[in-house]
């Protein structure tokens, strides 16, 4: 073919570990942006030619010119099929060419192709070289044991070509790719096929090599029988003498421990089947430790070792009560499971899940169940967990395989009733190695776990017995089918009293101790914590609360050894000259707010919280602009909201030029935070009212609930803890869903009997409360008027 044939410039495609020969048809897989642009570019032209040109340097991904060898081959693109964003192609090599210019037009590498095609010769040395390629090739397919998959040779012959014969050849033993890229490179046959004879006999010397190694392990292995032959005449010898060596005895002795530990019968079978084997091995082969290891797991297992369960009803409750304050539901349930397991002692152990934000004590809580069940405690953090083997544990032949954590707590515990608790569930990881979250589903279901599979162990072992407690901040990132397997208890926010109590009666005592203070040294008043807890703290749990008073009493044992302090008894004031000042307000709640602004509340991981909603028209704008992260569901609620009051702006005497003539920005505060949900939309609702009727909203009161297009109020979530949030902060009055009436009987009494709930079906009653007058009978006195 004659370079006057080929287009200027043709499109270039990259090849990674692999050279393109001419006259072979190749199936090549793109992926690379520029590469498919490249064969979309060749496959927009009426001849579809494409040069491929082997990269230097398989790792760049984004070639260049430099990074490219000078010779190439020039290729039609046969097949072509879309996968996503893959290209499957058939490449068929037509001619050897050099390349030229090449450069990145944007989209992708185009080059000059100038056709270079191998100077052929009739001459004696190219007669003998093929000779040898044909026997050279014989000798390769008789060691490679390739016989009975058909004739190489024949194959090669029947192309007529001798140069594609070799290209043939080249592709089918899978050569380096620097290696095919010389051949491509060859300019003359007689070099080409010289390269092939030095490159076929160097496989032949490392078939040969392969077979000789192959018979002298097939020797070593005869003579490995035979020392095991020999060393069974011993142990008969020895036997005879009544003389056994120490690895014997050991053997013996883990014998008896596997047998004592009382495991099931297919368990023991297989034991002593593995032990049989050990005993056959040599202390130095590679398997010896492995079955050692796996057999000493085995008889340290609690196969059949229980505790007995303390059903005492009334101590069980004195040692939850003496543990925590509070908590009476979680407290009720354990006595219900007590009583079950009395009066039926074969049935099941429950599986709970404590739902409930950080600090209120979920995992100090299985701890005293363990100890009022007298139960020995097991405890293990899933937080951060992303390979399922590290619960079901590893395969034995892997290097430094080991048994999964459930087993390995089995085996801490000593008994296979223990109470295992599972901390921070909602917080699994999952990657390529596996979900974890999967291997709970077996780990935490009474119709399987009677026979888990550790993939260490191996055997299946009964984990019904075992008392299983989950931990979680939130049930939000539990899988549903996980969830589905364990009862959930909700462990909610500490009240200000509540929070106190638990100050005096545990968070100061084991301060006071660690700080090496008596209680004359350092006497904390109710004041002085509530204090602590309104100002410095804002949590649901206890946690910060008890490392202020941490903070406090170091100080204080300070002072006192500097001879500064000889006995406190801190006050408010003591507290912020101490701590600084405090981290938040004397009082959270805004006096005074304007019209357009609102009291919403939220429920948060941590607990309840307060939020304001801000709204303020925007004169000759037409838009809602939403501020302050808000989520897809809250921003929906915003515009469900603002429909709602503009289809009532009749009833409400509301101008229509507000909607039709005006913009409206929307703002939550804390715009670092993220905040979504359906439970603002009646406060949204309200705030937008306020604003265009110019009558603002009680200081006071806070608003929750869901909001329908139509006006009607429907129950929401999370009423205990947001009911706490406002009375924490000091709001005296909520608005909220009629339907949610029945969970006020979750909210501590004397927080009930502080507050005033507005219960409400629809907006309009909501509007009532919160503006405090009736615009309907407004509009109607006006209308009479």
């Amino acid at each position: 073919m004659n370079q006057n044939h080929f287009p200027k410039r043709l499109p270039l495609l990259p090849v990674r570990n692999a050279v393109l020969f001419p006259h072979l048809i190749v199936p090549t897989s793109v992926s690379r942006t520029s590469s498919v642009a490249a064969v979309e570019a060749a496959l927009a032209m009426e001849e579809k030619w494409i040069i491929a040109v082997t990269q230097r340097d398989a790792s760049s991904s984004d070639p260049s010119g430099t990074d490219l060898f000078e010779y190439g081959t020039l290729a039609l693109v046969r097949r072509f099929v879309r996968l996503d964003s893959l290209l499957e192609i058939n490449l068929q090599g037509l001619y050897r060419v050099r390349i030229e210019n090449v450069q990145n037009n944007g989209k992708y590498l185009e080059a000059d192709a100038i056709e270079s095609p191998v100077l052929r010769s009739n001459s004696p040395e190219v007669d003998a070289l093929q000779r040898s390629i044909v026997e050279l090739t014989e000798r390769i397919q008789d060691l490679s044991g390739l016989k009975g998959t058909g004739n190489l040779v024949r194959l090669l012959q029947q192309i007529q070509d001798p140069l594609g014969q070799v290209y043939l050849l080249a592709s089918l033993l899978s050569l380096d790719v620097h290696k095919e890229q010389s051949l491509l490179e060859a300019s003359t046959q007689d070099e080409l096929y010289q390269h092939m004879v030095d490159y076929l006999g160097y496989e032949v010397e490392v078939l040969n090599l392969r077979e000789k190694i192959s018979t002298q392990a097939a020797t070593a292995m005869s003579r490995e029988q035979r020392e095991y032959l020999l060393r069974q005449q011993m142990r008969a010898i020895q036997q005879e003498l009544g003389s056994h060596d120490a690895g014997q005895v050991e053997l013996q002795q883990l014998k008896e421990k596997i047998v004592a530990t009382k495991p099931p019968a297919e368990v023991l079978k297989d034991a002593l089947t593995e032990l049989e084997r050990l005993e056959q091995l040599n202390v130095a082969a590679p398997d010896y430790q492995v079955l050692r290891a796996h057999l000493e797991l085995i008889s340290e297992l609690p196969w059949s070792v229980t505790t007995d369960d303390n059903l005492n009803l009334q101590r069980a409750k004195e040692i939850l009560d003496q543990d925590h304050y509070g908590l009476n539901e979680v407290k009720i349930r354990i006595l219900e499971q007590l009583v079950v397991m009395k009066r039926n002692r074969t049935a099941r152990d429950p599986i709970l899940c404590f739902v409930g934000p950080p600090g209120v004590g979920k995992t100090s809580l299985g701890a005293s169940i363990a100890r009022a069940l007298g139960r020995r405690f097991e405890r293990m953090s899933l937080g951060g967990l992303h390979d399922e083997a590290e619960l079901r544990g590893h395969r034995r032949t892997y290097i430094g395989a080991m048994p999964g954590r459930i087993i390995q707590a089995i085996r801490r515990a000593g008994a296979r009733n223990p109470l295992l608790m599972l901390d921070e569930v909602d917080k699994l990881g999952r990657d390529f190695r596996g979900d974890p979250s999967a291997a709970l589903l077996e780990i935490l279901d009474p119709a399987q776990n009677n026979t888990f599979h550790d993939n260490y162990l191996d055997l299946p072992f009964d984990l019904s017995k075992v008392f299983f407690i989950v931990t979680a901040n939130s049930a939000e990132s539990i899988p549903a089918p996980l969830l589905d397997r364990m009862e959930m208890v909700r462990l909610v926010g500490y009240t200000d009293d509540e929070k106190i109590h638990i100050a005096q009666s545990y968070l100061v005592p084991r301060q006071l101790q660690t700080t090496g203070l008596s209680h004359d040294q350092c006497d904390f008043s109710d004041d002085t914590l509530r204090f602590m807890v309104r100002r410095f703290t804002r949590e649901a749990g206890v946690r910060q609360l008890e490392r202020v008073i941490g903070r406090v009493a170091r100080k204080i044992a300070l002072g006192i050894e500097q001879g500064l302090l000889p006995n406190a008894k801190p006050n408010s004031s003591d507290v912020e000259s101490l701590l600084g000042l405090p981290l938040f307000p004397s009082d959270a709640v805004r006096t005074g707010i304007p019209p357009g602004v609102a009291a919403a509340l939220a429920w948060t991981e941590s607990g309840g919280d307060v939020l304001y909603v801000e709204a303020v028209s925007l004169p000759g704008g037409r838009d809602i602009q939403l501020t302050g992260q808000l989520g897809d569901v809250m921003r929906e609620s915003a515009q469900a909201a603002r429909s709602f009051i503009w289809s009532q702006h009749k009833a409400l005497m509301i101008d229509p030029a507000h909607f039709e003539q005006a913009g409206l920005h929307i703002h939550i505060p804390a715009g670092a935070v993220p905040k979504d949900g359906p439970s603002a939309g009646v406060t949204i609702a309200a705030a937008l009212a306020s604003l265009w009727t110019g009558r603002p909203i009680r200081s006071d009161t806070a608003m929750t609930g869901e909001m329908s297009l139509t006006g009607l109020v429907l129950p929401v979530g999370g009423i205990k803890e947001k009911v706490l949030a406002a009375h924490r902060i000091g709001l005296k009055r909520i608005v909220m869903p009629a339907g949610n009436q029945r969970d006020l009987s979750e909210v501590p009494e004397e927080v009930r009997n502080s507050m005033e709930f507005v219960l409400v079906n629809n907006m309009h009653e909501v509007l009532t409360a919160a503006l405090e007058v009736d615009e309907l009978e407004l509009r109607r006195q006006r209308s009479v008027s």
